[in-house]
C-alpha cells in the first residue's frame, strides 16, 4: 500500500479554493486501490476523522499573520514524517501544494530521504508576483520557490507554461518536472439554470435576469485586473449589468476603484458577494451572457476551467497561461484601452448558433484535457512509480 500525504490545502471537504477542491477531487475520485490518502486540514482543534474514505488530519497553528501558512505546512510535513516512521510505511509520498516552506525545506528533505520518502511539490503560480505581498515577504516567496525547486524530488506543474518557467528559471538545478493540469467537472447538459430554485432566488435577490448579465468570478485583487475590466465595461455600449462574484475588502484597491468609477453607486456594476454553494455557482455561470477572466499570475486557474465548462462565451486576458487553456474556445483581450470594450461589444452581438459553437469548443477543451479522471490517473501513476 502506498501512503500519500497531501500538505498545503486548508483541507477537505472543500468549501472554497483551488487547492481544497484539488485535494478533494484527487482523493475522493481515487482509481487505484493501492493508494491510501492522508490530507492535512487546518483546524481550530486537532484530531482525526474520515471524509469519503479519506484520512483527514486536523492540525492547529497560532494566528501569526502571513507566516501562519508557512508554520502550518511545516507542522504538517513533520507530522507526516513522524507517522510514516512510526508506522513503517515504505515508499511513502508527500505532495506539497505551493512553495511556502523553503526556509525549512533543506532540513525537512534530509529527514524525508532518511526515511525513503519521496517529496513532490506543486508550485502553483507566481505567488511572489501577487500584489498583496510587499518587501521582504515578496522576496521570501521567490527565495522559497527556488529553494523548494532545488530540493524537491519532483515538481508537478499544473500548466505547461509554468513548467517552462521552472525549467528555465532554475536551469542550474536541473529540476525533475512533469505537467499535470488542474481538473474540472462538466455540468449535466440537460440542467437549465432558469429552472433552479436557488438560482431563481439569487436572480431575484440581485435583480438580474438569466442570460442578461456579464460575469466575473475571482479574488478581488489588482492582479486579476478588475480595474481594466470595470473601465472597459463602463466604456462599452452593453446595457446588461456586470456581476462580480468576489470577496470585497474596502482597502486601498477598493478605494481607488471607487474614486475612478463610483462602483458603489453605479447601476451597471453589481457586487454580488461570494457564493460557496457549488451548484448555485454553476447555475450562475451557465446563466451568464458572457464571462470575463482577468487573471494573469500563473498556473491553470480553476475559475477559468469552471467558466469554460459552464459559460458559452468567455473573454480571457491574453497571457500565455490563459491561451494555453482556452486555445480556440474563447475570445481574448489585452490591457490596452479599447481592447476588452471591443470584444464585449462583439460577444453580445454573436448569434445563438455562434454562441453555441463557442460553448461546444469550450466544453471540448475540458473533455480533451482537463477532466478529473485524466488528472487523477496522471497523479496516481506518479505516486505508484
Amino acid at each position: 500500500m502506498r501512503h500519500v500525504y497531501l500538505i498545503g490545502s486548508k483541507g477537505i471537504p472543500a468549501n472554497y479554493g483551488g487547492f481544497e477542491t484539488f485535494a478533494e477531487r484527487l482523493t475522493t475520485k481515487k482509481q487505484s486501490q493501492e493508494i491510501t490518502y492522508h490530507v492535512t486540514c487546518l483546524s481550530k482543534e486537532e484530531g482525526r476523522d474520515e471524509y469519503l474514505g479519506v484520512d483527514c488530519i486536523h492540525l492547529s497553528v497560532p494566528e501569526i499573520g502571513p507566516a501562519k501558512a508557512m508554520l502550518y505546512d511545516r507542522k504538517a510535513f513533520l507530522f507526516a514524517l513522524t507517522e510514516i516512521r512510526d508506522n513503517g510505511y515504505e515508499e511513502a509520498v508527500i505532495l506539497i501544494m505551493a512553495c511556502r516552506i523553503g526556509l525549512f525545506f533543506p532540513g525537512l528533505m534530509k529527514k524525508a530521504r532518511r526515511l525513503g520518502v519521496r517529496v513532490f511539490v506543486n508550485p502553483d503560480g507566481h505567488e511572489w508576483m501577487r500584489s498583496k505581498w510587499k518587501g521582504w515577504i515578496q522576496k521570501y516567496w521567490k527565495y522559497s520557490e527556488g529553494r523548494m525547486v532545488k530540493d524537491a524530488d519532483l515538481l508537478i506543474c499544473d500548466s505547461k507554461e509554468m513548467e517552462r518557467y521552472i525549467r528555465a528559471e532554475y536551469a542550474s538545478y536541473q529540476p525533475e518536472t512533469c505537467y499535470l493540469a488542474y481538473g474540472a467537472d462538466l455540468p449535466k447538459e440537460e440542467t437549465d439554470p432558469s429552472t433552479d430554485k436557488a438560482y431563481e432566488d439569487w436572480c431575484r435577490t440581485h435583480d438580474v435576469q438569466a442570460g442578461a448579465y456579464a460575469l466575473v468570478v475571482g479574488r478581488f485583487v489588482p492582479e486579476n485586473n478588475y480595474e481594466t475590466m470595470i473601465r472597459e465595461y463602463l466604456a462599452s455600449s452593453l446595457s446588461i449589468p456586470l456581476v462580480l462574484i468576489c470577496n470585497v475588502e474596502k482597502n486601498k484597491f477598493y478605494e481607488s476603484l471607487q474614486a475612478q468609477f463610483a462602483i458603489d453607486h453605479n447601476p451597471r456594476i453589481l457586487f454580488a458577494g461570494t457564493v460557496y454553494d457549488s451548484a448555485l455557482l454553476t447555475a450562475i455561470r451557465k446563466g451568464a451572457a458572457v464571462y470575463l477572466h482577468g487573471h494573469e499570475v500563473g498556473g491553470t486557474n480553476p475559475s477559468l476551467l469552471e467558466a469554460l465548462s459552464c459559460t458559452e462565451v468567455n473573454l480571457l486576458l491574453d497571457v500565455p497561461f490563459n491561451r494555453e487553456v482556452g486555445e480556440e474556445a474563447a475570445l481574448y483581450w489585452t490591457k490596452e484601452p479599447g481592447s476588452l470594450q471591443k470584444q464585449l461589444e462583439f460577444a453580445v452581438k454573436l448569434s445563438l448558433p455562434q454562441k453555441k459553437a463557442f460553448g461546444c469548443r469550450a466544453k471540448n477543451r475540458i473533455r480533451d484535457a482537463y477532466t478529473w479522471e485524466r488528472i487523477v490517473e496522471g497523479y496516481e501513476e506518479r505516486f505508484l512509480a
